[in-house]
């Protein structure tokens, strides 16, 4: 396996609105210290000397990512969000060739309110990928037991966890794969919620690549409040 860290361009779909969340703004725009949770997202690739440069798709009438500093960094496109994460995707890779992206090209596609990846878990990734045929994601071995349940909420069975991982991101592939798996799922009306999904649908077998379990998604606001505090323990 090569020692060296492949170039890529950095995805982040950001036109979700994160009912969850129950804010005044989608989740990518709350504060986390000082700035926005996008921001710190976004400061996670944008000092990484391998980055190619980082697509962000928003919604199209967003009246928040213009008024933020990084929507004027000439590393950062802007592409227009879809209805569904597929959809802001397959934009931004649309964009990306347009802009003279080669199929061969690695992306990572990370969530705008995923902001504490580690950079050891960036350069891991980026290594282990490096030559595959694939690519593969972020993610974590799944530590509580697991039951799945029926129609009326019982236990209809106990999983076995030891073959179970939960998805992280950055997820990583290469722009022509990712473009093609992602296309054809919308032609075929399959529903993915990530990029791993897809390239599995279209038969290939993406590599899991452990990384850090507080690589955390704010989803709901104790997400929010975790970070705020772990953070503040930073200085």
């Amino acid at each position: 396996m090569s020692t060296l860290m492949p170039a890529f361009w950095a995805v982040i779909p950001a036109a979700g609105v994160g009912a969850r969340m129950a804010a005044d703004r989608p989740k990518q725009y709350l504060q986390l210290g000082t700035r926005t949770l996008i921001e710190h997202t976004l400061d996670c690739f944008l000092d990484h000397p391998q980055l190619k440069g980082v697509v962000v798709s928003v919604a199209e009438d967003d009246p928040f990512w213009p008024n933020l500093g990084c929507a004027r960094d000439p590393r950062v496109q802007r592409a227009t969000g879809g209805q569904e994460r597929a959809d802001s995707v397959l934009n931004a890779l649309l964009l990306l060739h347009a802009e003279g992206a080669a199929d061969d090209d690695w992306v990572l596609v990370h969530d705008a309110a995923r902001p504490n990846l580690a950079r050891d878990d960036l350069d891991k990734l980026l290594a282990e990928l490096a030559d595959d045929t694939v690519g593969g994601l972020l993610a974590v071995p799944v530590k509580d037991t697991l039951k799945r349940a029926d129609a009326q909420g019982r236990v209809s069975a106990t999983i076995d966890r030891s073959t179970v991982w939960q998805a992280y991101t950055p997820q990583m592939f290469r722009l022509g794969m990712l473009h093609r798996a992602l296309a054809e799922c919308l032609v075929s009306d399959v529903k993915v919620t990530d990029e791993s999904s897809a390239i599995e649908w279209a038969g290939h077998a993406p590599r899991l690549v452990e990384g850090r379990s507080d690589n955390l998604k704010v989803t709901r606001p104790e997400d929010l409040e975790w970070l705020r505090q772990r953070w503040a323990c930073r200085r």
